[in-house]
């Protein structure tokens, strides 16, 4: 399993690179096959059909090695879960890479060994550890439901500030890379981005 970092090429260790381009099998997303694949690797695309990745991977490692690529760091929010569910520990080498919010806090130069990171993709933490307390910061995984429009009524409702500052990072690493920083109250007025990285500062 190679971890691929948040996008762009130049972000992916050269053991990630090596693993890959001496795959004979590659599963991963569809712009992570495009941008890595060559055409005479077998590929099976993650999508929703989780089940049907790790039937594919089942079969294929049979006779050969597998590299499944994941974006970000493969031990953070990954399908590193459900592969460690699948096959024994000692099936599996995991190749790390640059997680999005660990990119996220270097392209804000805001060290993150004191924030809380959590994840509403697909998930809702508790209301407990969404809280505000003076001197928290969080680091935020979103998704379409959470999103940079809901999550900041969610924080504020939660004893967030409406002067807390917030840093909403999209397509990091990407040539239409943005991030715009403004507070709670404030990023209603701001275009909505899903699947970003937000990073608040109580």
């Amino acid at each position: 399993m190679a971890g691929i970092g948040p996008g762009n090429p130049d972000y992916v260790l050269p053991a990630a690179t090596r693993a890959i381009r001496e795959a004979a099998v590659l599963v991963g997303s569809r712009r992570a096959l495009t941008d890595f694949a060559r055409r005479d690797q077998a590929t099976f695309p993650i999508t929703g059909d989780i089940e049907g990745a790790l039937r594919f991977i089942r079969e294929q490692r049979q006779s050969c090695e597998v590299v499944v690529m994941v974006s970000g760091d493969p031990g953070y929010y990954s399908l590193l879960d459900a592969l460690r569910r699948e096959f024994s520990a000692s099936a599996i080498q995991v190749i790390p890479g640059i997680s999005s919010v660990q990119f996220a806090f270097a392209r804000l130069s805001l060290p993150w060994h004191d924030a809380r990171l959590l994840s509403l993709h697909g998930r809702r933490p508790s209301d407990d550890a969404l809280r505000y307390a003076p001197g928290t910061m969080l680091g935020l995984l979103t998704d379409t439901e959470y999103s940079s429009r809901t999550i900041p009524a969610l924080l504020m409702k939660l004893g967030w500030p409406e002067s807390a500052a917030v840093s909403i990072c999209a397509r990091l690493s990407y040539e239409d890379e943005t991030i715009v920083s403004t507070t709670l109250k404030d990023a209603a007025a701001v275009p909505e981005e899903t699947h970003c990285i937000m990073v608040v500062r109580g």
